[in-house]
């Protein structure tokens, strides 16, 4: 199994970022605009839409301004069963995200993609609690054919 981690620092408290992964308008202001579900229940299933196809994600874990827990429950093939696991803490005026996606079968060229894909949805959720504007799909960078 093989990993996608990243760390993003926020001039944003824990709590701020912990919203903007809880609630679909936190979600729709960085992720993607077509977000549905119960993102700030355990066991509450949020579904994530994009122009080439979607996520449904499962709530795992809630520990509030500290961690956020999904599990891929639909969504193409190398990404059912993975994690994605946000870690938060705050060092000063800086809220410091450990993000991992977890779980991979193989180190495969759309876990790359995906990968530099998670990097720019950070950097679109640090523009939003920074700035006030993210940058959600269908307004995100594209990177490839793949979106």
């Amino acid at each position: 199994m093989v990993d996608i981690l990243h760390r993003v620092g926020v001039k944003s408290s824990v709590a701020e970022v912990y919203t903007a992964l809880t609630t679909i308008e936190g979600l729709s202001g960085w992720w993607t605009t077509n977000t549905k579900g119960e993102p700030g229940a355990v066991d509450g299933v949020t579904t994530f839409t994009f122009g080439p196809g979607g996520f449904d994600m499962k709530v795992l874990e809630l520990d509030p301004g500290k961690r956020v827990l999904w599990e891929v429950v639909e969504g193409p093939e190398e990404w059912l069963t993975t994690h994605v696991i946000w870690d938060l803490e705050q060092v000063d005026d800086w809220a410091i995200i450990h993000f991992k996606h977890e779980g991979w079968k193989d180190p495969v060229e759309f876990m790359s993609h995906c990968s530099t894909k998670w990097a720019v949805f950070l950097l679109s959720l640090k523009s939003l609690l920074e700035s006030g504007q993210g940058a959600p799909d269908p307004n995100d960078t594209t990177i490839s054919n793949w979106h």
